[in-house]
């Protein structure tokens, strides 16, 4: 009979158990995808951030102008809000993973690998960059209104190529913070090191703005006080992840290796720049954010037969990520 004690919250997850959740978790993307709003994790977070942030970030035209001000109090209710929310996810994964692991190793892995599932989000990146392709082929207009499902930039300007340099950006960008980073958190820190992550990369998304954002609801907020704790956290948590996936994308290709810093450094972020410019590089292509950076300037634009090869190159990076981090879990001494 299952019993609580004392011992039930300080019991360390036996590592073989971190390791075959890893494909669990993964098979079960594969075959059913995203679970329901309702009881999806990541949903939660998106809600309880843009509560938060209708409160925290000054909206246009309501109050005096906030640009060009330091605003220290909203960085620090920022950095509160960002902790609450951030104690909460870890708070609730600990206590199941702790229960989790008394249920015996069948349980065990088969729980922590649906837990660990809505976590991560390969087969619906997948099919978003395959359906931005798809609609591309039937109109330009098409491939723009698909884009917008999965970027949040200004679409509307976009010729045929920049939606697709577009649509790989964001495969190569999301391979680590939707797939990979997740997978090396939870083999770090089990369930609740892969719940801290998601909820740091969701509210770097929502509120890890430099300036105005446009929120779901239609009004511009100020987030470069506001939301600058949330982007410091990302940019610490993926730091690492980043950089292992871009080695990945890149594979036994040393000659490719020399030229991913100084490319990875054109971007404005300190991480997404390298999946980025790892994918610019393995596929000689050209990606590029106008008015921002250009990846592999001298490369091509992309075409549409690059689109099935980076997402089969991910594919393959995918199931390398996954098996460093079921050795990951498996090795680590804690």
């Amino acid at each position: 009979m299952f019993e609580f004690s004392p011992d039930l919250w300080v019991a360390p997850v036996p590592p073989l158990y971190l390791a075959a959740a890893v494909p669990v978790a993964l098979l079960l993307d594969q075959l059913f995808g995203e679970p329901p709003p309702r009881l999806h994790p990541v949903v939660w977070i998106g809600h309880y951030l843009g509560r938060a942030g209708r409160w925290l970030a000054p909206q246009q035209g309501v109050g005096p102008s906030p640009e060009g001000r330091r605003d220290l109090w909203r960085g620090l209710a920022g950095a509160v809000l960002w902790a609450v929310g951030a104690a909460c996810a870890v708070g609730l994964a600990w206590p199941l993973q702790q229960a989790l692991i008394h249920l015996g190793p069948v349980a065990a892995v088969l729980g922590l690998g649906l837990l660990l599932k809505p976590l991560l989000a390969w087969r619906m990146l997948r099919r978003e960059v395959q359906a931005v392709e798809a609609a591309l082929a039937q109109s330009l207009e098409a491939g723009r209104s698909r884009l917008a499902w999965l970027v949040s930039r200004d679409v509307s300007a976009l010729s045929a190529s920049e939606v697709r340099e577009s649509a790989l950006e964001s495969l190569s960008e999301n391979l680590n913070d939707s797939v990979l980073a997740p997978l090396f958190w939870f083999a770090v820190a089990g369930l609740p090191g892969a719940a801290l992550y998601r909820f740091a990369n969701t509210a770097d998304a929502m509120w890890g703005y430099p300036g105005w954002r446009r929120s779901a609801s239609g009004e511009w907020r100020y987030w470069a006080w506001a939301g600058k704790w949330a982007a410091r956290a990302d940019d610490v948590l993926s730091w690492l992840p980043a950089r292992f996936t871009a080695l990945l994308l890149l594979g036994l290709r040393p000659g490719l290796w020399a030229g991913l810093p100084a490319q990875a450094r054109q971007t404005p972020s300190p991480n997404s720049g390298w999946p980025m410019a790892a994918l610019a590089l393995r596929l000689s292509v050209r990606l590029a954010k106008p008015g921002v950076y250009t990846l592999n300037p001298g490369a091509p634009a992309p075409e549409a037969h690059h689109t099935p090869r980076a997402i089969a190159l991910c594919g393959r990076v995918v199931l390398a990520g996954a098996l460093l981090s079921m050795a990951l879990g498996a090795g680590r001494p804690w």
